[in-house]
């Protein structure tokens, strides 16, 4: 029993190190979260971000990827179904869907988003693209709901609008690197084809009226999508609703940085420590 502990203990140690060895634009277990969630949202990002690096990162053919990611499925089956796991972000995923009683099918849907992006460099509508979302960035939302304790009907409903705006939010910040090094496009081919942009518009990053037309009805749906979910950072109480409603104002000002750069729509537009005190503000004052 002590040896599982230490293991156990050691798990949860390199899932920590790895979350906080990654940059991302919106805080991984931050401090303002309670003391009891921040190693077990390590985990959940541990086990995203390796399985998010079998699909894109290195230089794996799309084959290789997708035997990775089958792999990383049978393990997660294995651990779910009580197998003994020997991968350390396994060990503290046990524990964690044990201990807090969360669902195993959005791990499942997780990996399904993460094939999606070696198979599925366009998308026919927005329909499908939106459930593409479903599966990569809502159970996230879904899956913090569960740990807080806090998974209503109507807050998962509003997680899902937060989660699946931020999305889009981050595919419109990388639109140059989504195409350059991945030749993905992940805006609707029936609205390229509805605003006359081509897709070798991206290929050459040509800025033009029509493009910037396309983006700002891209922008508008995003930010009408995340305002309908912003009412959950108010739901939620004490430092979680704190930290929800940064990361929701921190997306709705990166739509404001994005709709100004209009001639440059090409490039990934920076917070600046205005912005972010801007965030903080509105965040504590609980606007909308």
């Amino acid at each position: 029993m002590a040896m599982r502990n230490l293991n156990l203990k050691a798990a949860y140690r390199h899932c920590v190190a790895l979350a906080a060895a990654h940059y991302e634009n919106f805080p991984v277990a931050s401090r303002l979260l309670p003391r009891r969630l921040r190693e077990p949202i390590a985990v959940i990002y541990a086990f995203a971000r390796t399985a998010d690096d079998y699909a894109d990162e290195g230089d794996h053919a799309p084959a290789e990827r997708l035997a990775l990611l089958d792999q990383y499925r049978t393990q997660l089956d294995a651990t779910l179904s009580g197998a003994a796991p020997a991968d350390p972000v396994f060990i503290a995923l046990r524990d964690v869907i044990t201990r807090h009683a969360l669902p195993p099918q959005l791990f499942r849907d997780l990996l399904h988003a993460f094939r999606s992006d070696v198979t599925t460099p366009r998308y026919a509508n927005f329909d499908t693209l939106l459930d593409y979302c479903r599966h990569s960035a809502n159970p996230v939302g879904r899956l913090l709901l569960h740990l807080y304790g806090a998974a209503t009907p109507e807050n998962l409903q509003r997680s899902d609008a937060v989660c699946s705006a931020l999305q889009l939010i981050n595919f419109y910040q990388d639109l140059a690197q989504d195409i350059d090094e991945n030749n993905r496009i992940y805006i609707p081919l029936d609205e390229l084809a509805r605003f006359a942009v081509s897709e070798d518009d991206f290929r050459v990053h040509r800025d033009s009226e029509r493009l910037r037309a396309l983006l700002d009805y891209q922008i508008e749906r995003a930010r009408t999508m995340m305002l309908s979910g912003a009412p959950l950072g108010n739901v939620l109480r004490g430092r979680i609703g704190f930290e929800l409603r940064l990361v929701i104002h921190g997306g709705l000002r990166v739509l404001d940085r994005l709709q100004q750069c209009r001639d440059t729509v090409f490039a990934r537009p920076r917070l600046t420590r205005t912005d972010w005190l801007a965030i903080f503000w509105k965040a504590v004052v609980k606007s909308n």
